[in-house]
């Protein structure tokens, strides 16, 4: 039976809770790993996130985890968004999030993403204009809004149309709040 025929087979119309996740997680993993001839092996975690809702984590490890970590985590993420489109396809009602990762990538991508934000702003408040981020994704942006919102010297919002968009980062107007034109905070997408 094709692959990946077997993984979007039918739809299930209940929910069997974790252990039908949990198959399907690992049914598609072992078919991604096999079908890539990867020297790849994973542990699952199951718990709530910081909202309450349910998620799966994957912390993949072995011989060829660096495939995963290149060009910017490309493969963790390919990896990650398989694995949520085939549950979304066979329990369509559950929301369980699945986040992949390999030895601590996810969190070394957020520093690195933090420490720029900081040079940034650093340079936007010194300079007392916006500046701008490269265009990103979503997740990405989401950490840099998060940091920034815990300074008040400073607002940032997404610019531009798609999933990749640009960060402005500018100065809080002193005694102003905020620029008229951004008076909201910061645009977490």
């Amino acid at each position: 039976m094709n692959f990946f025929k077997r993984l979007f087979g039918g739809k299930k119309e209940s929910v069997e809770g974790a252990g039908e996740i949990e198959n399907l997680v690992r049914q598609s993993l072992d078919g991604l790993i096999e079908k890539g001839n990867f020297e790849l092996e994973y542990e699952l975690t199951f718990e709530n996130d910081d909202k309450g809702e349910p998620q799966v984590l994957v912390e993949v490890k072995g011989k060829d985890e660096e495939i995963l970590r290149d060009k910017e985590g490309q493969m963790i993420e390919a990896l990650q968004l398989f694995v949520k489109r085939v549950l979304q396809h066979h329990l369509p009602e559950d929301r369980t999030n699945v986040v992949i990762d390999s030895n601590g990538y996810r969190e070394e991508s957020s520093k690195e993403l933090i420490e720029l934000a900081e040079k940034l702003k650093g340079v936007a408040l010194e300079k007392g204009k916006p500046v701008y981020f490269r265009a990103m994704p979503p997740k990405d942006r989401k950490v840099i809004h998060q940091h920034l919102a815990a300074d008040d010297r400073v607002k940032s919002r997404s610019i531009g149309e798609g999933i990749y968009k640009k960060i402005k980062i500018y100065p809080v107007k002193p005694g102003n709040g905020a620029h008229a034109e951004d008076s909201a905070t910061a645009d977490i997408d």
